[in-house]
């Protein structure tokens, strides 16, 4: 996605079913415009800051940030995105199927915006999806970039 067209929801996940489920829950919804996709850590961060690390690339009105990736984890990239103050305010809502307490602390310790284990049923994850759309996208107030 280029950097001119505004991308309301940044996902990031790796795992082409899950990806495949989360953009039909979505679209279900209503919520499938102007969505850019990372596969990996470091693929999130070159869309949020760029190939150099300093040349904001895009930018997302919320992060979907699933936590086990290839390159970088999303603890990793959760870590990033907060630390900068360039992408701090943007609400991260790590989305994964883990419901291991220690990432759970890690994340809050970290700033996350919200923490939700994936659902097994489709019906409850497209229900997830929406209240997640809903709220961050159209409820949820956050300063201006």
């Amino acid at each position: 996605m280029t950097p001119d067209i505004p991308v309301e929801i940044l996902l990031v996940e790796d795992n082409s079913h899950d990806l495949e489920l989360t953009m039909h829950a979505l679209k279900k919804n209503g919520l499938g415009n102007r969505i850019a996709v990372a596969r990996d850590g470091q693929e999130a961060l070159d869309f949020l800051y760029g190939m150099d690390g300093a040349s904001p690339n895009g930018h997302a009105r919320v992060i979907l940030l699933d936590l086990k990736l290839p390159k970088l984890s999303g603890i990793e990239v959760l870590a990033r995105i907060k630390a900068d103050a360039r992408t701090r305010n943007v609400p991260v809502v790590v989305l994964t199927a883990s419901t291991s307490p220690s990432d759970l602390a890690e994340c809050y310790r970290l700033g996350v915006n919200s923490y939700l284990a994936k659902p097994v049923d489709f019906n409850e994850f497209v229900a997830m999806t929406k209240a997640i759309g809903m709220y961050w996208l159209l409820m949820n107030k956050v300063p201006p970039t």
